[in-house]
C-alpha cells in the first residue's frame, strides 16, 4: 500500500517506498538501500519510543535478532535503537504470508505442506538455539518466499511482550495460535511455547482453520487451555506429530530439534486423513534448505526396526489421533534408527571400496569406514579418544574453533573467549569466558607460542562496556594480559565476521571507531603501529601467505553491504605503511579464500536478487606484481568455500564437495559425501577433512576426492549453514573436531570412530 500522510519520507537514510503494514507496536515500511536493495523497516510507535525500559529491552532484542538471522528468518540489515523512534531494518522477503495464501488458494497439502512444516521447524531451531523465543508465531508472520518459508516479526515481540506486561498485565498474542502457558503465565514462556504455536499453525495450513476455533477470542483461549484440539481434517501422517506439539504441558512437547527428526521421517506425500503408518518414505538423516526446494527421495530399503517389548509403541493398530501424546520420544528413537540406516547407505554409495588395499584396513564397510587415511606424525603421549563440552559465559551454546600448539589445544567462540585443553586426554587447563551474546561466525582469533587471542562480547546488561574487545591471555595460566576495543563494521568488506588476526608474533585489529588498523605485540600489548584508513574508506586486515594486506571499500558500499569496488593495499609489517592502491572490479562482493602461488584468491559471489547464491568467478591478485586475473567458473557453485594446497574447495549444503583450479577455474573433481553443510578443508598428510556442525567428519583424498572414511554425527547441530570456517584442527595424527553446543571430540585419524 502507498505511504500515508504523516508517514516519514525516510528512516535512517533509507528512502521509503510503501507502507507494508501496521500493528499495535509499530509500522513496517518498504525501503531501498542506495544500491537498490529492498529492505523492510519496522518503526516503533512514538508512545513506546519515550519509555527508557522499552528502549533497553528493544536494544537487547535487536542484538538477539542479529544473532538469529538464519536460512529461514529475515536477516537484520541495520538498526538504530537510540533514534527518536527506534527502528530495525531487515531483508525484505518477497512473497505472500501464509495467511494470504490460505485466504486466496486454500489449504496446503502433500509435499508442499511437508516442506512448510520442516522449514518452520528449522526456523524455530535457528531461533531457539540462540536463546530467543518468538512468542507470536502465526500465519501472518510466515512468508512463503520462493526459497522456502521465512519467519518474521520476532525482533521486537519479546521486548514488546515484556513491556506491555510490566505496564498493564495484558496478554499480547493471537489466542488461536498461543500456548496454554502463554495465556496463563506469559512472563515465563519458553521455547516449547513456540512448538505449540507451530502445531496450531500447521493445522491451519493443512485445513484452513486452527485446532481451537470459537466465535470469540475468550472462548478460543478457554479451548486452548482446557479442551482437546480438533485434528480430524489433518492428514493422518502429520496428525500424530502435530498432536505431540499440542500437549497442554510444555515438557510433553518435543523441542524444535526433536520435532525436526519427527517431520523428516514423514512420507514425502503426506496423503489423506485416514490413519497410516508414521514410518513410510523415510528421508536422509539431515535436512537442508535444498530439501525444501526439492522434496528428498526416500532412502532405499529403509524401514523402522521392530520396537522392543515395553517400548511404548505396541498400540500401532490404534487410530493415529491421540496415541502419540506423551509418546513422541519412542517414535523419535525409531526415526533416529532409520536415519542411521539411510546414512550408512549414502556413505557406501559415496565411498565405495576405493582405497581398500586388503588386510584389516577399510574392511568395516557397514560402519562407514571404507578406507583409512595415512597421515604422518604421531599422537600425543598417552593419547586416547576423548569427548567434552566447554560451557560459555553467555548461557547460549555455540560452536568453538580450535588451533593446536605442541600438546595444547586452544579453542574459543561464542561465550568462550578462549580455553586451553590437553591434546592427549581432553582435560581442561583453563577457560576464560565472554559474557555477551555471540555473533555468528565470530570465533577465537588465534594463538602464538605464549599468547592466546580471543573476542570478548559485552553483556546485554552492560551497555557501558565496549561491544567487542580483542583480548590477549597468557597461554600457560589463562591470565588476561591486555584488551582493546574493536570495530564491528569492516568485516562487511570481506564478507567475514573476523575483525582481527594474528600475524607472526603480532595482533592486527581494527579500532573501535572503524578508522584505522592497529598492530600490537601479542603478549605485551605494546603498540607497534597505527595506520589510518584511506579517506572515506573502511578496511579489514587480510593475510596472503606471509604478506599482510588491507582490503578496503567505500563507506557507502560498506553501509549498503554491497562491496563491488574493493581496493587492496600492501601493509608494511614494521611501519604499517600502506602501499599503492590496487583496485578490484567485481560484479558482486568477493570473499578472500586463500593463497595460490603467492597470489590472493577471492571468489566472487553470484547474486540472486539481493541475496548471494554461490560463486561464479575466481579473482587472483598478485600484490607484488600488481596484477589481477579474473576467471569465470563454468557454473555457479553453492556452498562454503575453502582452500588448501593451492586448490579451491566448495562444500555444498547437500554434501557435494567440488575441487576447483584457481588458475583456470576448471573443476578438478566432485565428490558426493554424507556430510551435509560441511566446512573445510583442513589438510593433513594425504587427506582433506570436512566437518559439519553435527560433528560428522569426512576424509577425502586430495588427488581425486575419493572418500577415505566418514564418521557418524556426534552432536545435534544446525545443517545447511554456509560460510562457516573449518571445524577441524590437527595435532599430528590426532583429529580434533568442534561441533554444535560447544562440543569437542578427538580421535586418531588412522582409527576413525565406527558407527554405533
Amino acid at each position: 500500500m502507498s505511504l500515508r500522510g504523516g508517514d516519514p519520507a525516510e528512516i535512517g537514510g533509507y528512502p521509503l517506498e510503501a507502507r507494508l503494514g501496521s500493528g499495535g507496536m509499530g509500522t513496517v515500511f518498504l525501503a531501498r538501500t542506495s544500491s537498490g536493495r529492498a529492505v523492510a523497516i519496522k518503526l516503533i510507535h512514538q508512545q513506546f519510543a519515550g519509555d527508557e525500559e522499552f528502549r533497553i529491552r528493544f536494544r537487547q532484542e535487536v542484538a538477539a535478532a542479529r544473532r538469529v538471522s538464519g536460512a529461514f528468518t529475515a536477516a537484520v540489515v541495520d538498526a538504530d535503537t537510540e533514534d527518536e523512534q527506534p527502528w530495525m531494518a531487515t531483508t525484505y522477503i518477497e512473497g505472500h504470508t501464509l495467511a494470504q495464501h490460505i485466504a486466496a488458494k486454500g489449504p496446503l497439502d502433500g509435499a508442499e505442506l511437508r516442506r512448510l512444516a520442516i522449514g518452520l521447524a528449522e526456523a524455530l531451531r535457528d531461533i531457539h538455539r540462540v536463546g530467543v523465543v518468538h512468542r507470536d508465531l502465526k500465519p501472518s508472520n510466515v512468508v512463503l518466499s520462493p526459497e522456502g518459508p521465512r519467519v518474521i516479526d520476532f525482533g521486537i515481540s519479546r521486548a514488546v511482550d515484556q513491556q506491555t506486561l510490566t505496564m498493564t498485565g495484558r496478554v499480547i498474542g493471537t489466542p488461536p495460535f498461543m500456548s496454554p502457558e502463554q495465556l496463563q503465565a506469559p512472563r515465563g514462556v519458553g521455547p516449547r511455547s513456540d512448538v505449540f504455536s507451530l502445531g496450531t499453525l500447521l493445522v491451519y495450513a493443512a485445513t484452513g482453520h486452527g485446532p481451537f476455533d470459537a466465535d470469540s477470542p475468550y472462548m478460543t483461549a478457554y479451548q486452548v487451555v482446557h479442551e482437546e484440539p480438533s485434528l480430524d481434517a489433518v492428514p493422518a501422517a502429520l496428525r500424530a506429530v502435530v498432536e505431540s506439539c499440542l500437549d497442554k504441558e510444555p515438557e510433553g512437547r518435543p523441542s524444535a530439534d526433536e520435532l525436526l527428526v519427527l517431520l523428516r521421517d514423514l512420507p514425502v506425500d503426506l496423503g489423506g486423513t485416514e490413519p497410516s503408518g508414521i514410518g513410510a518414505g523415510h528421508t536422509r538423516d539431515v535436512i537442508t534448505q535444498h530439501h525444501l526446494a526439492t522434496p528428498p527421495t526416500p532412502a532405499p530399503n529403509a524401514s523402522v526396526p521392530n520396537p522392543p517389548a515395553g517400548s511404548g509403541t505396541e498400540d500401532t493398530e490404534a487410530p493415529t489421533g491421540r496415541r502419540l501424546r506423551g509418546r513422541w520420544r519412542p517414535v523419535l528413537a525409531a526415526a533416529v534408527a532409520v536415519a542411521a540406516i539411510g546414512g550408512g547407505i549414502a556413505a557406501l554409495q559415496a565411498g565405495g571400496l576405493g582405497g581398500n588395499s586388503g588386510g584389516d584396513q577399510g574392511k568395516n564397510v557397514g560402519d562407514k569406514v571404507t578406507g583409512v587415511a595415512a597421515p604422518v606424525g604421531s599422537l600425543p603421549d598417552g593419547f586416547a579418544p576423548w569427548h567434552m563440552t566447554v560451557r560459555g559465559g553467555a548461557g547460549i551454546p555455540d560452536e568453538l574453533r580450535c588451533v593446536t600448539h605442541g600438546d595444547a589445544v586452544y579453542c574459543g567462540g561464542g561465550g568462550v573467549l578462549a580455553t586451553r585443553i590437553r591434546a592427549a586426554d581432553g582435560s581442561r587447563v583453563w577457560t576464560v569466558k565472554s559474557p555477551g551474546v555471540p555473533s555468528q561466525g565470530m570465533h577465537m582469533v588465534g594463538a602464538t607460542d605464549d599468547t592466546v587471542i580471543g573476542y570478548r562480547l559485552a553483556a546485554e546488561d552492560a551497555p557501558q562496556d565496549p561491544p567487542t574487545e580483542v583480548v590477549a591471555v597468557d597461554a600457560n595460566s589463562g591470565r588476561e594480559l591486555w584488551s582493546v576495543a574493536s570495530g564491528d563494521q569492516s568485516a562487511a568488506v570481506t564478507s567475514r565476521t573476523e575483525e582481527a588476526l594474528v600475524f607472526g608474533s603480532a595482533v592486527v585489529t581494527v579500532n573501535a571507531a572503524d578508522t584505522r588498523l592497529e598492530a600490537r605485540d601479542a603478549h605485551s600489548g605494546h603498540v607497534l603501529w597505527k595506520t589510518p584508513f584511506p579517506a572515506d574508506r573502511q578496511c579489514s586486515p587480510v593475510l596472503a601467505g606471509a604478506r599482510l594486506l588491507a582490503m578496503c571499500a567505500t563507506r557507502a558500499e560498506v553501509d549498503d553491504l554491497d562491496v563491488r569496488h574493493p581496493t587492496l593495499y600492501t601493509v608494511d609489517r614494521v611501519s604499517g605503511k600502506l602501499g599503492r592502491p590496487l583496485a578490484i572490479d567485481v560484479k558482486a562482493p568477493a570473499v578472500p579464500v586463500g593463497v595460490a602461488d603467492g597470489k590472493l584468491v577471492l571468489l566472487q559471489e553470484h547474486m540472486s536478487g539481493p541475496a548471494p547464491a554461490g560463486y561464479d568467478r575466481v579473482v587472483r591478485v598478485d600484490p607484488v606484481a600488481r596484477t589481477i586475473t579474473y576467471t569465470p567458473l563454468a557454473k555457479v557453485y553453492e556452498g562454503t568455500p575453502g582452500m588448501a594446497g593451492g586448490t579451491v574447495y566448495v562444500s555444498g549444503q547437500t554434501g557435494l564437495v567440488t575441487a576447483l583450479d584457481p588458475l583456470t577455474g576448471r573443476k578438478k573433481w566432485s565428490r558426493q559425501t554424507a556430510v551435509e553443510g560441511a566446512s573445510g578443508p583442513v589438510a593433513g598428510a594425504g587427506a582433506l577433512y570436512f566437518s559439519s556442525a553435527t560433528g560428522r567428519v569426512v576424509a577425502l583424498s586430495p588427488a581425486d576426492g575419493r572418500t577415505l572414511w566418514t564418521t557418524d554425527p556426534r552432536a545435534d547441530g544446525l545443517t545447511g549453514e554456509q560460510g562457516a570456517s573449518p571445524r577441524v584442527a590437527l595435532a599430528g595424527r590426532e583429529v580434533i573436531v568442534a561441533a554444535a553446543d560447544n562440543t569437542l571430540f578427538a580421535f586418531d585419524a588412522q582409527k576413525p570412530p565406527k558407527s554405533d
